[in-house]
């Protein structure tokens, strides 16, 4: 992400760990909210909460589940952030050497930018779809009381419906990742260009133009992504039945089935949190990855005290 010297794949992976586990440890009980909205269907269910809005979504379940459930499955998620945004920046900037390599270009452009996004976050969701369904299946209410804790919903999971079923929404979730990145670091590398240089490399200017770009692109990639992260959703709270047919199984016709039967907005259940998540989250990501990369650059060359 930086226009210094490269540093080897080690370190983008160790600040993209920081930098994925603290965004969850602040922004994490709006994606429990975020779950909650989307697997809900139109119509309530009887003797289970039903949420008007992201708000009533926080009152209910503070008031009829106690706050801490506002971090419950917490685990899988911080489980995964390593890894997760690890490969995201990690593998774009892996995939933008070899697409520079590919086209014969020197620096990276917009068009390149939304490319290496868009590899970065199907490379990025092979590793995140087991830990994604762990996720969601804690988060559930309903399903909630299945299981007691990680360790338990993956033995069950594996036990009841197949290890396979851990890989169960692939597909959606490769298109979320997809969509989420290329919007995402296309942003970034546009809206950087539009800020005002920082020749002096003065750290405050750093830190605003990467916050600035970073939630500008969390906040398109949100825009573009978020009903395939419903079907996605949907499709890995479905528990799988022997002989059963699944509502909602690959993407294009969950996308299909859910608009049908409940509108369109439905496709964007749960934008708010997420935006309000991924938002400031895209910032805070950008942010401490470079902080991180420039400290490791700055170790490797003994410019540290």
């Amino acid at each position: 992400m930086s226009s210094e010297k490269p540093l080897p794949f080690v370190y983008q992976f160790m600040a993209g760990a920081v930098a994925g586990v603290s965004e969850i440890l602040v922004m994490y009980p709006l994606d429990v909210v975020k779950t909650r909205v989307q697997i809900q269907g139109r119509v309530p269910v009887p003797g289970q909460d039903h949420y008007t809005s992201m708000v009533d979504c926080f009152q209910k379940i503070i008031k009829n589940e106690g706050f801490s459930r506002l971090y419950r499955g917490i685990n899988a998620p911080i489980l995964m952030e390593a890894p997760k945004r690890a490969t995201k920046f990690a593998a774009n900037d892996e995939w933008g050497k070899v697409y520079r390599n590919l086209f014969g270009v020197a620096k990276m452009n917009q068009s390149l930018s939304v490319l290496t996004g868009a590899t970065a976050g199907a490379t990025e969701a092979f590793v995140v779809v087991p830990f994604e369904l762990v996720k969601i299946r804690l988060q559930d209410k309903a399903q909630a009381a299945r299981y007691n804790g990680l360790i338990d919903a993956v033995q069950k999971i594996v036990r009841q419906e197949g290890i396979l079923t851990l890989y169960q929404g692939l597909e959606s979730t490769i298109w979320r990742h997809v969509l989420w990145n290329a919007g995402y670091f296309g942003c970034i590398f546009q809206v950087r260009e539009l800020l005002p240089a920082n020749p002096e490399n003065i750290k405050s200017v750093q830190v605003r133009n990467d916050l600035l770009s970073g939630a500008i692109g969390g906040t398109v990639g949100t825009i573009l992504n978020t009903p395939m992260d419903v079907v996605k959703s949907r499709i890995q709270n479905s528990p799988k039945v022997a002989g059963g047919v699944p509502k909602y199984g690959w993407a294009f016709p969950a996308l299909g089935t859910v608009a049908r039967e409940e509108g369109f907005s439905a496709l964007y259940k749960g934008f708010l949190p997420k935006v309000l998540r991924l938002g400031p989250g895209g910032g805070i990501l950008l942010v401490v990855f470079t902080g991180m990369m420039d400290f490791f650059r700055g170790m490797r060359e003994g410019k540290l005290a």
